[in-house]
């Protein structure tokens, strides 16, 4: 093990981190979701008739900059033929922004494409059809058009709006509003795609949900088809209308928030609507890079307490000044405001973090057990339950809300207790189940049992922690493997497992254990690091990538590291293998999407990524090795 470039490179990052630290504590880095988030912006401009033409002209130089040689979008790299969805979504920008037109060899290029992978008619996610529709290309799906006394029923046939996860119900309720409106906009700008409806039809061919069958053969019988009279939209009004942060935006999504103010309109709203305006300068703040992209969220709360973290664990004193900088930060974006995690969850007190940089309402506790670990930093505090970094109180509010969210079976979600899985087809889109479920998830209950384990001395020798740590174990998969919701994706799931369950007491020798440290060795790649394609994802099964990317890598060290005694030849291949990629990696790799958002339709690259996960586990390889 060469450890002399171990500790020069946690020097290095440790040094690198502290320059790029912002002035008030946080660190801003960006999130690349692709091009969809750029798209809706642009076409939303132009429906509004915001006239930006130099973010426009950006935002479609953004758009061209991730086109394919071949003249197609992609969700991630290695995506074989490119994506219908995103070439949808690009093309459309593309012509609504001015700067291309038909018979561009750009626009011809991807219109080609769209053909050849079957039309419009096609398109499958959610997000690209309500962009069709919107913008008068299509008809509205059947079962796009939910009744709202449906949707806000306690009673009615169909799951109500708070069964579902809270960025499924921003989301959707724009959608739904719209979608009943048979509402849409166009403007001078507005191209016609109707030639790619190959069959002579502007409707999707899944557009055949549970939804749209009871619509069309209950309907009349169970009220479904109801006419929605004005005080459901108005209801449908005000619920949007509570959610806004205050920047603007729609719990602080740039997605969420267009449809929003597209709705509004639907509404009778004025573009000019003081609300209106609001909503699109916070989507300007998500602009992030050069040329800049919108993302989906800002990062900033997450990446702020995951760095202070790392930072802590490779040496950085909880006095120093970065240190200190970050937890002041941090202190004043604890939430005290009730969300609607409230409602499953009546007699908790605020007292999470938010994943973004003004978030208030929507806490989840992956970022509310990072945000609790960046103040627990010094390893020779052996019962930190108070850190002198944020007031007790806080302290334990913090806490005493992400114990409260986890789910009567043991597991923790990302947002709000104790939900439950919708019918299996109540929508056909590729990557819905993904928005409205949210359920437990082994990689997220792991991070918090590591927490709660390695900072504050808990073990399965308490019978809660013990249930939730049978209840990860249950979630083994026949190979070894775990699956990770948040991560891609087997890597990612199973190395966070096995760090989480010995952090409680579970012996490494388990078999559960093993299993999963023989699957990461099965799967190292020839250069002893780890790589994974997003394709996992899609379909539920490992896939490799085919080369080793820096945060997978760490992942898969961390399982082993925490499992075996010793350092192995396997481990030293991997730490060597994640070296090489932090000082020579590709620019395709660089950027190569490990976070995972919604299957089949949204792939994160967290530029933080090359840096949290890469420094923890050099950190941990020297505490328990050297």
């Amino acid at each position: 093990m060469d450890w002399q470039a171990i500790n020069n490179r946690i020097a290095r990052m440790t040094e690198q981190l502290q320059a790029m630290q912002s002035p008030d504590g946080a660190w801003r880095m960006c999130i690349d979701c692709g091009t969809m988030s750029d798209c809706y912006l642009l076409v939303t401009l132009r429906l509004l008739d915001v006239r930006d033409e130099p973010l426009i002209r950006s935002l479609a130089d953004r758009i061209i900059s991730r086109r394919e040689p071949e003249g197609s979008w992609k969700l991630f790299p290695d995506e074989h033929e490119g994506s219908l969805d995103a070439t949808t979504e690009a093309l459309l920008a593309l012509l609504t922004s001015g700067h291309y037109r038909d018979g561009d060899p750009v626009i011809d290029q991807a219109k080609q494409f769209i053909r050849a992978r079957g039309g419009l008619n096609k398109v499958q996610s959610l997000l690209t059809q309500s962009l069709l529709c919107v913008t008068g290309q299509a008809d509205w799906p059947q079962s796009f058009r939910i009744p709202l006394n449906a949707m806000f029923s306690k009673d009615g046939p169909l799951p109500t709006l708070f069964q579902m996860s809270g960025h499924a119900r921003v989301h959707l309720v724009p959608i739904i509003v719209m979608a009943n409106k048979r509402f849409s906009l166009r403007t001078a700008h507005t191209p016609d795609l109707s030639d790619l409806f190959l069959n002579g039809s502007r409707r999707f061919h899944n557009d055949a949900s549970i939804i749209s069958v009871l619509n069309g053969l209950f309907g009349s019988l169970i009220g479904l088809l109801s006419p929605d009279d004005d005080s459901l939209y108005r209801q449908a009004e005000s619920f949007l209308l509570e959610r806004i942060e205050p920047d603007g935006t729609l719990l602080t999504y740039s997605t969420a928030t267009v449809l929003m103010l597209l709705s509004l309109v639907s509404l009778g709203r004025s573009p000019s609507d003081p609300i209106m305006n609001e909503g699109i300068r916070g989507t300007r703040t998500l602009l992030c890079g050069d040329p800049p992209m919108v993302q989906i969220a800002t990062p900033t709360v997450w990446d702020t307490g995951m760095l202070a973290y790392a930072l802590g664990k490779a040496g950085l004193p909880s006095s120093h000044e970065t240190m200190q900088r970050a937890a002041r930060y941090l202190r004043l974006r604890q939430h005290t405001r009730y969300g609607d995690w409230a409602i499953r969850a009546p007699n908790v007190a605020p007292g999470g973090w938010g994943f973004s940089n003004i978030s208030t309402r929507y806490p989840d506790t992956d970022s509310t057990a990072a945000a609790l670990r960046a103040f627990v930093t010094d390893p020779s505090t052996t019962q930190p339950h108070r850190p002198a970094s944020i007031p007790a109180d806080d302290w334990d509010r913090g806490l005493h809300w992400l114990v409260a969210m986890r789910n009567d079976d043991g597991g923790w979600p990302a947002f709000e207790r104790n939900g439950k899985p919708l019918p299996v087809g109540l929508f056909n889109d590729s990557g819905t189940a993904e928005i409205v479920n949210d359920l437990s998830h082994a990689d997220l209950t792991s991070r918090v049992l590591h927490f709660l384990g390695e900072d504050l001395g808990m073990s399965t020798r308490q019978q809660w922690i013990d249930r939730s740590a049978r209840w990860v174990l249950s979630q083994q998969e026949k190979d070894g493997s775990w699956f990770g919701r948040w991560g891609i994706t087997y890597t990612h799931g199973t190395g966070t497992v096995i760090l989480g369950l010995t952090s409680i007491g579970v012996k490494p020798d388990h078999p559960a254990i093993a299993r999963g440290v023989r699957w990461l060795l099965s799967v190292q790649n020839a250069d002893g690091g780890w790589g994974e394609s997003c394709y996992s994802d899609q379909q539920r099964h490992y896939i490799p990538l085919g080369t080793s990317t820096p945060s997978q890598t760490a992942w898969a060290l961390d399982g082993l590291i925490a499992a075996l005694p010793a350092p192995t030849k396997e481990i030293e291949r991997g730490v060597d293998a994640l070296l090489h990629t932090l000082d020579v990696q590709p620019a395709q790799l660089n950027r190569y999407p490990t976070g995972a958002g919604l299957a089949g339709m949204v792939y994160v690259h967290y530029e933080s990524n090359n840096w949290i996960w890469p420094l923890l586990t050099l950190a941990r390889l020297r505490h328990k090795f050297q």
